[in-house]
């Protein structure tokens, strides 16, 4: 029977330092900034790599369009469901163990994906990459928030972002060059020599890490994780299968309202028990509930927006994959100089600057997609690159400082678990969202767009059957088309594609405007003060 007594205590700046203190390497923050980047390079790498793979994985292993949405939904419905307990145990019984656990798992179940043979092998493993991923990745913060002060503690966050940044940019070049010159398995199999430096170099520098109450007998909150994973499975499930089963389908509103109400149910419960899996209490930060917020908006409009730009460069302007990642390489740069410097601008001012400034850079690039069209030239895609790499670098930094900068110490892990979660949900939020809207747009669009192309009347509307091959940029041409109709066919068929790019941009930028506006209201001027 759970206590019914109510977490009373106020929400501290920062908890007493624990005991016993690191020494020699392990006192060193900076190695223990290094050790996690690797973790957290492999994760986020992988992410994207894997995006790049799925064609050829659906070729090689002979996949259905389903079951390799399975190899995507399948590993975000696990890291979904473990983030929060990951950080929850690393506070509990050591970060750096669980995160050396989620490492270790991680790595092996790369390795079993590469080897399995199957597709069905690929989604079960998968999953237990994803579980491991929800090990690995709240604790990567929560080691940060302890093992810097907090004058500190921005400028670690800000290089943390850029890892996370570059890496996930980077993912389709690398996953380019493999799938080129060696296999699928390849993408990840790398995940092998990145998990194993890993591994060596945490086991020699990062120190022990964990709650202040570690020690003390306490009862572990079950019912609360399974309430939570439960909850955020329905949740991510009804928003990746919204697009394909529609928005408006009882299968996706029933999934999503089964998982808001237990979310509901898991927020009532947790404050009635005297050891919660998550405290409420600390939502009674503004900054901190501020951050989980623009988190999910900040990944909503990055993997949203990456996604529908490679199919733009691959499938309407013919690029390879690898031609693709280099024309992105702006954003990876971007994000590399904007964590860094959003750190700086939220240690010296708070995130109530950095945040809505990150959040109007990316409107900028948002509205400034409006300008392309199916012929458009590289200067009209680098600007918004550019400033899409700056928000979303700023405001990583300045949101992961406001959600784990503003958690207690003993806590950093769990917070650290909010915000993976926000920013896992808010990406799956993103992709399906603006896929669902270019491909209304198509649909309504297309046929319109064929016949003042050239194409035939009956022909076209013939053509309307593939819109959803329209929706991923591909022209439905056959062999039998003149070559004039498939001239027209291409040149409607991209049309019709920009028309639903332009739609969803113009919802991306002004969800942006809101965000912006939002965080400058949710953020209070002396968010700064305890730097």
């Amino acid at each position: 029977m759970p206590s019914t007594t109510v977490d009373p205590s106020p929400l501290p700046a920062h908890s007493p330092p624990q005991a016993p203190a690191p020494s020699g390497r392990r006192a060193n923050p900076w190695l223990t900034l290094i050790a996690v980047a690797f973790g957290l390079f492999m994760v986020q790498l992988d992410a994207s790599v894997v995006a790049i793979a799925n064609p050829e994985i659906g070729r090689a292993l002979q996949a259905s369009t389903a079951d390799l949405q399975w190899v995507t939904n399948a590993y975000l419905l696990a890291l979904a469901a473990s983030l929060i307990l990951g950080g929850k145990l690393g506070d509990r019984f050591g970060r750096r163990a669980f995160y050396l656990v989620g490492v270790v798992g991680f790595t092996l179940a790369s390795v079993a994906i590469g080897l399995s043979g199957s597709v069905e092998g690929v989604i079960a493993f998968r999953a237990v990459q994803g579980f491991f991923g929800g090990l690995l990745m709240p604790n990567t913060l929560g080691l940060l928030r302890t093992a810097f002060p907090p004058r500190k503690f921005g400028m670690a966050v800000g290089i943390w972002a850029m890892v996370s940044a570059v890496s996930t940019a980077l993912g389709p070049i690398v996953g380019g060059l493999l799938l080129e010159n060696v296999s699928w398995e390849s993408v990840f199999y790398i995940n092998a020599p990145i998990g194993l430096i890993a591994v060596v170099v945490s086991a020699a520098v990062l120190p022990q890490s964990r709650s202040k109450n570690a020690g003390e007998p306490q009862p572990f909150d079950v019912l609360g994780v399974v309430l939570l994973a439960v909850a955020l499975l329905c949740v991510v499930f009804g928003v990746v299968k919204g697009e394909t089963w529609g928005w408006a389908s009882a299968g996706t509103l029933g999934a999503v309202g089964i998982g808001v109400l237990l979310l509901g149910v898991f927020g009532w419960y947790e404050t009635r028990v005297s050891h919660p899996l998550l405290p409420m209490r600390l939502f009674r930060s503004r900054a901190l509930t501020t951050g989980t917020v623009i988190t999910a908006l900040n990944f909503f409009v990055m993997l949203g927006v990456i996604f529908f730009v490679m199919l733009y460069l691959q499938n309407v302007r013919g690029f390879s994959p690898v031609e693709a990642g280099v024309r992105t390489l702006p954003l990876s740069l971007a994000s590399l100089v904007a964590s860094p410097l959003g750190a700086a601008l939220t240690t010296r001012f708070g995130p109530r600057l950095t945040m809505p400034l990150g959040m109007l850079l990316q409107a900028g690039a948002a509205f400034g997609m409006l300008t392309w069209d199916t012929t458009s030239s590289y200067a009209t895609m680098w600007p918004p690159f550019v400033a899409l790499g700056l928000g979303v670098g700023m405001v990583l930094s300045a949101s992961s400082d406001a959600i784990v900068g503003q958690a207690p110490v003993q806590d950093a892990g769990v917070a650290g678990g909010l915000q993976a979660t926000s920013l896992q949900i808010g990406g799956a939020l993103g992709t399906s969202v603006l896929v669902s809207l270019i491909s209304s747009r198509v649909g309504s669009t297309l046929t319109g767009e064929l016949t003042g192309a050239g194409v035939p009347a009956p022909v076209a509307a013939g053509l309307q059957e593939a819109e959803d091959a329209v929706a991923m940029g591909a022209a439905p041409v056959s062999p039998d088309m003149s070559a004039q109709v498939k001239a027209a066919v291409v040149e409607g068929s991209g049309q019709a594609f920009m028309n639903g790019v332009h739609t969803a941009v113009t919802v991306t930028g002004v969800l942006c405007l809101l965000g912006a506006a939002g965080a400058a209201a949710g953020l209070r001027r002396t968010s700064a003060a305890r730097h």
